[in-house]
């Protein structure tokens, strides 16, 4: 009787961390729509400037979906202006940091305990060779809300968490990419099984 009443709390706080995500990402989504029909017309050069304005000083609100053969994420992101940007001679295009904050929810397929939250705050150093494309990697701390996931023991709640990735812009505003990312305690403590996702991003710059 306790397995099957702590089996329908487990279900029940499962559900309500995917409703919360989804709602958050539909809201998004609606903000998305909303630009893209308030975007004003302007001419080439205009619109070069104004793309690398949004892309520099912007903020931005994104949802991240990442997937694994024994567990999934998503994610929920605000990303910081750049707080350092470089413009390269030539036709090397510019380098931008900002900061990534984050809070993800991890579902187990098979293996438990099969969830798990996740706070991170993640320095993202991204590449614009060109406008419209990018190279992304960041390296920074996040903060888990178990040492054990889906069978694997991650030794300590603190995590590191490495991304490399790459994508571009839509209509300015819009960015979508595909990045790797990777967690470990760095061997703080063992065992440190560590995790390891792809992940499809989304991000909203205003």
């Amino acid at each position: 009787m306790i397995n099957k009443n702590l089996n329908i709390e487990t279900n029940t706080l499962r559900s309500s961390g995917a409703t919360l995500l989804c709602s958050i990402a539909a809201a998004i989504a609606a903000l998305a729509s909303f630009g893209v029909a308030a975007q004003p017309v302007a001419g080439p050069q205009d619109r070069n400037s104004a793309k690398t304005e949004i892309q520099s000083s912007g903020s931005g609100l994104g949802i991240q979906l990442g997937f694994n053969s024994g567990y999934r994420k998503a994610m929920l992101a605000y990303e910081t202006p750049a707080l350092w940007s470089h413009r390269f001679s030539g036709d090397w295009g510019r380098v931008d940091l900002g900061v990534e904050l984050g809070v993800a929810y991890w579902d187990a397929r098979r293996d438990d305990p099969n969830s798990m939250w996740q706070l991170s705050a993640i320095p993202i150093l991204r590449w614009w060779p060109a406008d419209a494309f990018y190279v992304e990697a960041g390296v920074g701390p996040t903060v888990t809300s178990r040492t054990v996931f889906a069978g694997r023991e991650l030794g300590t709640r603190f995590q590191f968490g490495s991304y490399l990735g790459a994508g571009f812009t839509v209509q300015d505003r819009h960015r979508i990419g595909l990045r790797y990312a990777h967690y470990s305690n760095a061997n703080i403590k063992k065992p440190n099984m560590g995790l390891d996702i792809l992940q499809l991003t989304y991000t909203y710059r205003f």
